[in-house]
């Protein structure tokens, strides 16, 4: 349940953010007007991101065993890779988020009504998309046929949702430059967890060879069904039996993603450092004065 509150926090909150200062940067400048073809933009990528959410889950009710563990297989490694994108564009960017986004609201509004609805759409279509194929693989990961994994992603949202509140009335600031470093790094070890299990279900659909191949088996010492065992699967996606394959490559995807997320330097494309904090990314609540 923990690891789905924090994508639904982590990537809510971002979401959050891209809307504080949009709506911030429209109030200070007097442009009021331009409201409603935000709003509209916004719910218009939140309805997009829900029913592509709506159509994975009950989509795949419909197929076969293992077309199931095909189509979920492939999707976790699919949402792996955009999560890891993600965490590392986050990184590199979160400091010229805001620059950016004006620019680009000063380009839609020269334009007119159709390009401010685009502009948010864009803006937020994004995250939910991948916020709702990530939830949707992580959850099938981490399902234990109870809707704690459902719950904590609503919790995590909300939670999104009420400090982005905050940030746009100038209530709360917390140094986002560490907040987005150290859910990142979480959020890297997750995905792993969710890469681990998506090989599984390509194993279990015949896909990947190796099922059989156990790297080791502790289920007797920590049971699926016991409440360590499901706390353990909630956090981290553990499994007591993984096969070798499992294990290979949660190990080839964490410990080289995690060491280069975590060094001070991000892509080798990057721009210098990323400096610890950052007076523009770490007070959005400031986005009103911009």
């Amino acid at each position: 349940m923990f690891s789905n509150y924090l994508i639904g926090l982590r990537e809510g909150l971002e979401a959050s953010l891209v809307v504080c200062i949009l709506i911030a940067y429209l109030v200070k400048t007097g442009r009021k007007d331009a409201l409603k073809p935000i709003w509209a933009g916004i719910g218009v990528a939140v309805a997009i991101a829900m029913g592509f959410g709506c159509a994975l889950e009950f989509g795949s009710q419909e197929l076969t065993f293992e077309a199931q563990e095909a189509l979920g297989g492939s999707l976790s490694i699919v949402a792996v890779g955009l999560v890891t994108w993600m965490v590392f564009w986050m990184r590199r960017t979160a400091r010229h988020l805001k620059s950016e986004l004006h620019g680009k609201l000063d380009a839609a509004l020269a334009m007119g009504t159709g390009a401010l609805v685009a502009t948010a759409f864009l803006a937020v279509g994004r995250e939910g998309l991948e916020t709702a194929l990530f939830v949707w693989a992580s959850v099938h990961a981490a399902s234990d046929g109870t809707p704690r994994p459902l719950i904590g992603v609503a919790l995590g949202l909300a939670t999104a949702v009420f400090l982005g509140w905050l940030f746009y009335r100038g209530a709360l600031r917390i140094n986002l430059a560490k907040f987005f470093t150290w859910t990142g790094g979480m959020l890297v070890v997750v995905a792993a967890g969710v890469l681990a299990y998506g090989v599984h279900d390509l194993q279990e659909a015949d896909w990947i060879p190796g099922l059989r191949d156990l790297a080791f088996d502790i289920s007797d010492t920590i049971p699926p069904d016991s409440w360590y065992g499901t706390l353990l699967k909630g956090v981290f996606n553990f499994q007591p039996d993984p096969t070798v394959l499992q294990i290979t490559v949660w190990l080839l995807y964490l410990i080289p993603t995690l060491a280069l997320f975590l060094a001070p330097v991000g892509f080798p494309s990057g721009k210098g450092k990323v400096k610890a904090r950052d007076d523009q990314g770490s007070q959005p609540s400031k986005a009103s004065q911009a």
